[in-house]
């Protein structure tokens, strides 16, 4: 191991990442992915080649925003999974949708988190490369699901695969309607997944 390999990160160049992945966060939310690191590096307030050291590619840029995004969704599942069951799985289900309506990339993370958890032969086929972070976020949603079912507010005959279906087409779907609409939709959604009385 080389001595550059052993050393930490400096802590200005832990600034610095961060403070790009929070410009092209903000740019490609408001300017789409096509545009440009240049935009980036302005909006961090660092120079293109600060960026290019970081992310050598914007491929590589945003391929590190995709998997904030789905460490994002994963951890608000998680911190959802001490609440009770059933408004816990609604609660996420409703945050998720919510954040594909302003940044319709979320659709996408879902898409590729339902590709990561996807068992053979179901749904979406697993991708060799499909990322961890994405399983995580799978298995932080099975999770709650099971719970919600277990606890009677979901009903029995729903899978992780069933849901993350849903989940995506709201998602799809939010992009293209107004609030009032979604949530309308929502509750319609929230009342088919709950078990007949």
């Amino acid at each position: 191991m080389s001595m550059a390999e052993e050393r930490p990160p400096r802590a200005d160049a832990l600034r610095n990442r961060a403070k790009i992945l929070d410009a092209a966060e903000a740019v490609f939310a408001a300017q789409g992915l096509s545009a440009s690191t240049e935009d980036v590096a302005r909006r961090a307030g660092v120079g293109i080649g600060t960026v290019f050291r970081h992310f050598p590619t914007k491929d590589a840029l945003i391929e590190a925003v995709f998997l904030g995004r789905v460490r994002t969704l994963a951890a608000k599942a998680e911190a959802l999974s001490e609440a009770e069951a059933g408004p816990a799985l609604f609660a996420f289900f409703a945050y998720a949708v919510e954040q594909a309506a302003t940044q319709n990339a979320y659709a996408d993370v879902l898409a590729e988190a339902a590709s990561a958890a996807a068992p053979a032969g179901e749904g979406s086929p697993r991708e060799p490369g499909a990322s961890p972070v994405g399983a995580e976020l799978a298995s932080a949603l099975e999770a709650l699901l099971e719970r919600a079912q277990r606890a009677g507010a979901v009903r029995s005959d729903i899978g992780a695969p069933e849901l993350m279906a849903l989940l995506i087409g709201a998602s799809r779907a939010a992009e293209r309607v107004g609030p009032d609409v979604r949530n309308r939709t929502l509750a319609i959604m929230f009342d088919g997944l709950r078990p007949l009385r």
